[in-house]
């Protein structure tokens, strides 16, 4: 760089340099809304695309994983970009974001990412996974501003009430919410111990407003969490990417409580309905098991009677015998006992039914 009388000179370099730390403190950061013309991803790395009005046509660049959502030649978008000049001496957009503009911009990248990921199986049912019956412990992402996440918790609370909440408090729209939601969806996916299921709430607003909920990154890591998902974002007629994804998707953050826990007093009510409907089946069912036990008793009483009767017969068969053995029975039909040695010369004693006699042995013939 020369400076000639008043002049400064410079070379190219030099001059392109200057210009850029010019833009840099003039504008930072600029926000253009126009319509993307000329698209199309090198080596699927970087993105390039003019964006233009009915005047004028700006050459932007960034890189791929910078964009968030699909977009093609004639969407209206705004893109947040830094101008700067190149050392070829072309000026450009160095884009950091890029987002789509009007409903109906919006409606074109979301059928564009929709069929995407759908295409990759994202949000078959197959692999949807069922939230805990009744979690005792509950992560939700959530701006704990928000009308919406007041709503959840109350009825949560009215509902049932005692689980462990953990809040991760985050934007829920504009710049940056994506990322914040999908840190915490890796939060609460990193604990020790993990909780039993992730809640994403966020009340109604515009498309413009719910569009971080259409974002690819924040979809996919709603789909890739290892911890049961729930997505209540919108009103009932809103439909998000984040709802696809998720493993269930309520219609409001109020029926995100209304899915998860189980009113209590309805549960009692319930309870109640069931016992009174299974108390009639219960007295009937413990008449009859009376009256089975006692018939087996009777059925009982009668085999040990006719036990006992079959017993007296024998002992009565048995007193029959040991009476005809009786001796003195012996005796009286005229029999008599004989004791004593039977050798000659040997006094034997013998008795009968009226006498005992004592008698001499005088002979002994063998038979």
């Amino acid at each position: 760089m020369e400076q000639s009388k008043n002049q400064i000179i410079y070379n190219v370099s030099d001059f392109i340099a200057v210009l850029n730390q010019t833009l840099e403190y003039a504008y930072p950061t600029v926000q253009i809304e126009g319509e993307v013309a000329s698209f199309k991803v090198n080596q699927n790395k970087f993105v390039f695309f003019d964006i233009k009005d009915k005047d004028g046509s700006i050459n932007c660049f960034m890189t791929v994983w910078q964009l968030r959502m699909p977009i093609e030649d004639g969407m209206k978008v705004i893109v947040t970009a830094s101008p700067k000049l190149t050392r070829w001496g072309k000026f450009s957009l160095t884009v950091r974001q890029v987002r789509p503009s009007g409903e109906g911009a919006l409606k074109k990248s979301f059928d564009l990412l929709k069929a995407t990921l759908e295409a990759e199986g994202l949000f078959e049912l197959e692999r949807k996974r069922p939230l805990p019956a009744l979690p005792k412990h509950i992560g939700v992402i959530s701006s704990t501003n928000a009308a919406g996440y007041i709503d959840f918790i109350k009825i949560l609370d009215d509902r049932w009430g005692g689980m462990k909440v953990d809040v991760a408090n985050v934007q829920v729209q504009g710049s940056g919410s994506a990322d914040q939601i999908i840190r915490a969806i890796s939060y609460f996916n990193q604990q020790v111990i993990l909780p039993e299921v992730i809640v994403i709430v966020r009340g109604g607003g515009s498309a413009d407003d719910l569009a971080t909920f259409n974002d690819e990154p924040l979809v996919r890591a709603i789909a890739t969490s290892r911890i049961p998902t729930l997505v209540g974002v919108g009103h009932e007629i809103d439909e998000s990417l984040a709802d696809l994804a998720a493993d269930v998707r309520a219609a409001t953050p109020s029926n995100a409580a209304q899915i998860l826990i189980p009113d209590k007093n309805e549960l009692i009510k319930s309870v109640q309905v069931q016992i009174k409907s299974l108390l009639p089946k219960v007295l009937q069912a413990l008449g009859q098991q009376k009256q089975n036990v006692r018939q087996q008793l009777i059925r009982s009483l009668e085999s040990i009677e006719k036990i006992i009767d079959r017993q007296a017969m024998q002992i009565q068969s048995i007193n029959k015998i040991l009476s005809q053995l009786d001796p003195k029975k012996v005796l009286a039909r005229g029999y008599a006992i004989v004791k004593g040695e039977f050798n000659i010369g040997k006094i034997i004693e013998i008795e009968t039914i009226k006498a005992i006699l004592k008698a001499e042995v005088k002979d002994v013939t063998p038979r």
